[in-house]
């Protein structure tokens, strides 16, 4: 397999593999909008040359948009394979890659989401720690700070006190979210669109600067649903989902 590393000189004419489509799709151009703004801060995007779900997306943890403490670490933002790409291997090449550009860079190691089960836009906790990350931290929701040393005296990286703690004073669904996921792009629209057609209290939060990110109590910024100021859940919703909760809650 070869691969490939999006840049600002490339970015235009390169798939982004989450949303394989053209640059006038919202998904697409919100995406790369928000990889515009973070190549300064060394963000890298490592995808494979097949068209599919098969890439890392990583940046240096002081620079990253979720509220941790790790400086010296890089952390990873997205490490997806699926579809007929699995069991090839790939992901123990971007991980590799990941890993060697990290210490030519002369980080601390690296560090990622994670979650003692595995939940869905989370890096898989088995397949961490087989390839020997360890827990660091992990918050009152379950998610976790999973971080791969290069030395044990490395120091350990940790959560905010209020990612650790997420709660919010504020009633009904209120979701914070910003464009580093694709997808955000057209589903939180349609989420707008139903709890208002169903007269559902809600309120869309669309974060847009890393230090906003990083100020936010819950350790996923990506997307963070609440409900009368809990955590509900990091998943993405489409309309269906969403209603489904709502009847649970």
């Amino acid at each position: 397999m070869d691969y490939i590393r999006v840049t600002k000189e490339n970015l235009d004419k390169e798939h982004i593999c989450c949303a394989i489509s053209n640059n006038k799709d919202i998904q697409v151009s919100s995406k790369k909008h928000w990889m515009e703004q973070c190549f300064d801060d060394g963000l890298v995007f490592l995808k494979s040359t097949e068209r599919g779900k098969c890439f890392i997306e990583y940046i240096p943890a002081e620079n990253a948009w979720v509220p941790i403490i790790a400086d010296g670490y890089l952390y990873i933002d997205c490490f997806w394979v699926s579809g007929s790409l699995k069991g090839h291997g790939y992901a123990n090449d971007l991980l590799s890659a990941c890993i060697a550009d990290a210490k030519e860079q002369k980080k601390a190691g690296l560090c990622v989401l994670s979650s003692a089960k595995k939940r869905p836009f989370l890096s898989d906790p088995k397949y961490l720690q087989y390839k020997g990350f360890r827990q660091a931290d992990i918050s009152d929701t379950g998610i976790a700070l999973f971080y791969l040393p290069f030395d044990d005296a490395a120091p350990v990286p940790q959560f905010t006190e209020a990612a650790r703690h997420p709660h919010i004073d504020e009633d009904g669904y209120v979701l914070y979210y910003t464009n580093q996921c694709p997808f955000n792009g057209k589903y939180v629209p349609l989420l707008e669109a139903t709890a208002k057609e169903h007269n559902i209290p809600f309120k869309a939060v669309h974060i847009e600067t890393k230090e906003d990110a990083r100020a936010l109590p819950t350790p996923c910024t990506t997307y963070a649903m609440f409900y009368r100021g809990n955590f509900l859940t990091n998943e993405q919703f489409n309309d269906k989902k969403f209603l489904k909760m709502v009847e649970e809650n």
